[in-house]
Order: structure tokens, then sequence, then C-alpha cells
């Protein structure tokens, strides 16, 4: 009866509501309330299957013959009512209770436990989704509205690349001394692939589409694996504590080198390969695909296997031979060899891709000459029967 109360007591009753095999209907009263008032008594009307309420009144008597009736309202037998909401469904739905609990904690976590092999069953779903997507569009609209104002066409703003070179110099002074964070971090490898990846195609093209947009996330992943293995193995994103021997490391001036070199060979890349929106599309790139899924898998496995057998991440306490490790010695610099090969081949530029395998060839040697003079003072006839077995240290069968 509290509800039928409310009603009385109301001034202003701009609905009137029926209730009808549990559901409510809503319809709009007139302007002025239509009464039976023959009697000072508020009538109640039942019908087989629906109840309806009739309040009638003047416009100078604001519900005074209905208040009479407030005593005798408990004579009446309460309505029983049963109102069906959605909302109630919608608190049982799996789905909305599932957005509703998500947080960013929460996103952070479940992206922290993605693998490659994850990342590679998603971009497949997404890639299909997309196609699907695009093919609809383009039966439904006119293709040479998506000629030119396709969503993959994108002017390369200069201003945006320059501050982004900028602060990345900025945050790499703070890495140097040991002040930077992890957005800061993020910046300086993020300024570096966008001058790798996106910035030469787009000078020399204008625009930017296709492969270098895919390239520039694809390095993102690649060069992250190692610090996402550090956090399953560490629960953050920082370097434990370690004999300092095996920091090893080429002279100041081949590291300069190298980083030129991959600069330039980027650059070469972007020059020599035609003009972006002539590079074949669909099945003509699924080489490259497959190239890209097997890069970003030898990289893993890699890292993992050595992260298994090692302490703090880069301290080995065995002989690794499993993985990657059973046909190459150092398979995390050749899979970034085959990275870069990779981009050149997506951008139909074989000059460049000579160009960086020999670049990262020579450096790498130094590296793990470096590397395995000293896995040998460590595991002595053990790592030297490994040596023996595995000839290639960087291209299986070759070198």
């Amino acid at each position: 009866m509290e509800a039928a109360k409310v009603l009385l007591h109301s001034k202003t009753v701009p609905f009137g509501f029926s209730i009808v095999s549990n559901n409510v209907s809503l319809r709009p009263f007139n302007k002025h309330f239509h009464a039976d008032a023959r009697t000072n008594n508020c009538q109640l009307h039942p019908r087989p299957n629906r109840i309806s309420f009739q309040f009638n009144c003047s416009n100078g008597n604001s519900f005074s013959t209905l208040l009479k009736t407030q005593k005798k309202a408990h004579l009446l037998p309460p309505p029983r009512c049963s109102i069906s909401s959605e909302a109630g469904k919608e608190s049982r739905n799996p789905i909305i209770n599932y957005f509703r609990n998500l947080s960013f904690d929460s996103i952070k976590a479940n992206l922290s436990q993605l693998t490659p092999f994850d990342i590679v069953k998603w971009s497949g779903i997404l890639t299909i989704i997309t196609a699907a997507t695009k093919w609809t569009m383009n039966m439904l609209v006119s293709p040479f509205f998506w000629m030119y104002f396709s969503w993959t066409w994108l002017f390369w703003p200069w201003v945006v690349a320059i501050v982004l070179a900028v602060y990345g110099l900025y945050c790499c002074r703070k890495h140097l001394l040991g002040e930077a964070n992890i957005f800061e971090q993020l910046a300086i490898v993020t300024s570096v692939f966008t001058w790798l990846t996106l910035v030469p195609p787009g000078h020399f093209n204008g625009f930017i589409e296709g492969w270098p947009f895919v390239f520039f996330f694809v390095y993102h992943y690649f060069f992250f694996l190692n610090v996402s293995i550090r956090k399953r193995l560490y629960g953050d994103y920082y370097a434990r504590p370690h004999d300092p021997k095996w920091d090893v490391n080429s002279p100041m001036w081949s590291r300069l080198l190298f980083s030129v070199g991959v600069m330039v060979g980027h650059w070469l890349a972007a020059f020599e390969g035609p003009e972006l929106h002539r590079i074949p599309g669909g099945w003509n790139n699924l080489g490259i695909w497959a190239l890209i899924i097997v890069t970003v898998l030898m990289q893993y496995n890699a890292t993992l296997h050595l992260a298994k057998y090692s302490e703090n991440v880069v301290v080995p306490n065995a002989v690794v031979q499993f993985g990657p490790y059973r046909w190459v010695r150092h398979p995390i610099y050749s899979s970034t060899m085959l990275l870069f090969a990779t981009y050149c081949i997506a951008l139909r530029a074989p000059l460049s891709m000579l160009f960086l395998v020999v670049v990262c060839c020579l450096y790498y040697k130094q590296k793990a000459e470096m590397e395995e003079a000293l896995m040998v003072e460590t595991f002595g006839q053990s790592y030297t029967e490994y040596a023996n077995k595995v000839k290639s240290k960087l291209i299986p069968f070759i070198y």
C-alpha cells in the first residue's frame, strides 16, 4: 500500500499505469484528470487479468476527496504486483558483469600473461575480422572512396616525429643516469622504432600505410619479450643484482657503428623499395607473415630457455642445448637479424637486406666471441662439446 499512499499524496501525476500480465504499461494522461466523483470514495474496478487504477478530480480539488479514503485503504486487499525488470536480467548476464568488474589492474594482469602463441592466435582472428569488414564495406561503398580516404593512409606529421625524438633523447639521458622510469624507458624505445619504421617510408612516400605500421608494433613486441619474461619470473621489470662479468658489452665505438648501420639500413630500405601503394597485398604477403611468426617465436623460445637455465635472467648456470639452441649457438641475435631482414623483404628491398645482415654479422660476431670465451671459462669442456656439436653461430648451416 505504500505505492498507493505516494500516489494519493502526489500533487501531480503525469502518467497513469496499469499492470497487465506481470508487465507495467504506461500511458500519458490528458491535461485534466477525469473521475468517478459520484461518491467521496475512490473505487477500484477489478477486471479479469487486468487491474487498472483511475483517479479522477477537478482542477480546483487537489485530491481532497481521495485523502478521506486513506483511512479505509487498509480494508482493501493489497494488489499483488510482479514487475519484470530488464535490470535484473542484466545483473545476471555474465558479459555485462565481466565489463562491470573490469579494471585497469585486471587488464594489466591479463596482458602480462599473454604468450606469443596467444598474440598469434588473436592477431589471426583480428586479421580475419578486419578483412571481412573491409570486404563488406567495399561492397557497400564505392571503391574510389576507399582509394582516396582509406583509414590506412596517413600523411606523416614531421612535427610529431621531431618532438618524439627530442623527448626520447631526454629520456635516454635520464636512463644513463639511472633515473628513468618505466614510461620514459618505453618512450626511448618508441622514438627509436618510430625513426626506424615510420619516418623513412613516410619521408619517401609522403604517407604511411601497410607494412610500416605492422612492423612498428612488431618491433615493440619483439624487443619487450625479454622484459615480459623478467616480469613473469620476478613480478616486475627490473633487473636483479648479479656478477658484472656477465654484462658483456662491445666497445662504445662498435655499438655506435652498429646503431648507425641499423638506422642507415632501414632508411635505405625505404628508399630502395617501391612506393607503398605499389607493394602487392593479400596472399602475396603470406610468406612475410610466416617469417614474422617464426621470428617472434624464435626470440621467445630462445629467451625462455635461457631464463630457465639462468639466475637473474642473464647469469647462466648450465649450457642451454634445447629449443633454438639446437641449431645456432646465439639464437637471440639470429632472431634480431631475421627481424631486420623480414622488414626489408616486406618493403621489397633486397640490397638493404644484405646490408643489414652484414652489419649484424660483424657486430654480433664480435659480441658472440666475447660471450663464448666467458662460457668456456665458466663451463669448460661442457661448452666446448656443445660448440663442436652446433657449428653455426648465427645463421643455420651457413655461419
